[in-house]
């Protein structure tokens, strides 16, 4: 497995000290982008907090999620949540170890006071005597929050004094934009209020990842809460490992209400991946969770059709000049503005994704605009089955005949990708074992290369001859 290593370094340990006007949090900052560039230490926000208890439970909970893996547990893994200012909120985002689990806690204006937040991305310090700390902060006590290092620090501390080297596998750098891709074709299945939302998730086992190896288990929405079902029926959400919940746990008393996110699916579907949002006083905390707790986000293929489109890189180019850290990203609006089509800028953003360079927020059913502090332009590069369909299409192994594409593959074996308005089905073991449910086969990317390079070529054609 392909692996790089992520160094992070800080001033100093974020802390939670108490002061004569009340305590303090310091989360202190590593290198990160800026609407000014890269900087090292940037700071995003200095002020009080609204709910200090409801935050602090909810920032541990991301750094629950940061520091777990819910399948194969023995493996460690911790890497430093991210956070975002987006001038109107900040965004507090981590991924679990095994790259199943995507937890963001967005600290809304609501939930801010006092201070102006800030542009850009970078990770932050979350150490385990914060986590301490944190975890005894009182509903009473007021509670200042510095995302940055203050003028202080910046002049009388040379250089780094606290330093993380983290691997990143490319699995997991692939999981991160796949979660966002997903993300985006869900939909509002279920809101329970309060009560109901407690009832709920205490019922949840909390054992070991066996509880998600038995099969898909699936809620349906029926008056006032969420009833278990053994299958997938209309209107159904799934829930794929749902010990893979319980750092909602953290937040549980304080929830005013529990949203449930999914794609629409039908009687018999495979398991999918859905998202659950705690919705707290001024803040958001949401987990997404991958199909299933022994299946990371990094294979389900949602990236990889649009990576494909041969203008999507120069599109993504444009794009990304247009997003100037907002908070929600209004894809129409990007349209309009870029002068591409809607289809073009959706593949844009994709590839945005792939990159780190934004995020999807199920909440507002819109994107939003954050730089990950790691090079990810390899995602594309390392993805196994992008990269296997690149070599068939430079062979000259596809071949077209109308709806049906023959693919001659490395071991000679010829399969057929079958056309029905626009879905690619392919005679290979892999598609026969997920039927697309994990995104295109490498035979199908490369169909659907070939098919769209004839089509720019003869739309060249058309052009250099007059008949346009």
């Amino acid at each position: 497995m392909t692996r790089s290593v992520q160094a992070v370094a800080y001033r100093r340990p974020s802390v939670l000290e108490s002061a004569a006007d009340g305590r303090r949090l310091g989360l202190e900052t590593s290198r990160g982008a800026t609407p000014s560039g890269v900087r090292d230490h940037p700071q995003f926000f200095a002020g009080f907090l609204t709910s200090p208890q409801v935050a602090s439970a909810a920032l541990l909970a991301v750094a629950d999620v940061a520091a777990a893996r819910y399948y194969q547990r023995q493996l460690r893994a911790s890497l430093d949540p991210v956070v975002t200012g987006n001038g109107d909120r900040l965004r507090f985002e981590s991924f679990s170890g095994c790259g199943g689990v995507y937890a963001r806690l967005d600290v809304l204006e609501a939930g801010l006071d006092g201070g102006e937040v800030g542009h850009g991305t970078t990770n932050v310090d979350v150490n385990n005597p914060l986590r301490e700390a944190l975890s005894r902060t009182g509903p009473a006590d007021p509670l200042h929050m510095r995302v940055g290092p203050d003028e202080l620090a910046v002049t009388t501390v040379d250089g780094p004094v606290v330093e993380k080297r983290v691997p990143l596998p490319d699995r997991w750098l692939r999981g991160f934009a796949e979660a966002q891709v997903i993300a985006a074709g869900f939909d509002l299945r279920a809101e329970l209020p309060a009560a109901e939302a407690v009832r709920f998730l205490r019922a949840l086992p909390r054992g070991g990842a066996r509880g998600a190896s038995g099969g898909a288990q699936w809620v349906v929405p029926v008056r006032g809460g969420l009833r278990p079902t053994t299958r997938a029926v209309p209107g159904a959400v799934c829930l794929p490992g749902p010990e893979r919940l319980a750092a909602l746990q953290r937040v549980l008393r304080h929830a005013t209400a529990l949203r449930v996110y999914g794609p629409a699916v039908t009687g018999g579907a495979p398991a999918t991946a859905a998202a659950w949002e705690a919705v707290l006083p001024g803040m958001r905390l949401t987990l997404t969770l991958s199909p299933d707790a022994s299946r990371g986000f990094s294979g389900e293929g949602g990236v990889l059709d649009p990576l494909t489109a041969g203008e999507a890189a120069e599109d993504a180019e444009l794009v990304s000049v247009l997003l100037a850290w907002e908070p929600r990203v209004d894809a129409a609006d990007l349209a309009a503005a870029s002068g591409l089509s809607a289809e073009r800028v959706r593949a844009a953003l994709v590839r945005l994704g792939t990159s780190g360079r934004v995020g999807y927020d199920v909440a507002e059913a819109a994107y939003f605009h954050r730089e990950l502090p790691y090079d990810a332009e390899r995602v594309e590069r390392h993805n196994p089955r992008l990269r296997s369909a690149r070599a068939l299409v430079a062979a000259g192994a596809v071949a077209l005949d109308g709806a049906v594409a023959t693919v001659t593959a490395e071991d000679g074996h010829v399969h057929r990708v079958r056309d029905a308005s626009g879905a690619l089905s392919c005679s290979c073991p892999w598609w026969a074992r997920y039927r697309g449910g994990r995104g295109p086969c490498k035979h199908a990317l490369a169909v659907r290369m070939v098919r769209r390079g004839s089509a720019v070529e003869q739309a060249g054609v058309r052009v250099d001859g007059g008949v346009r």
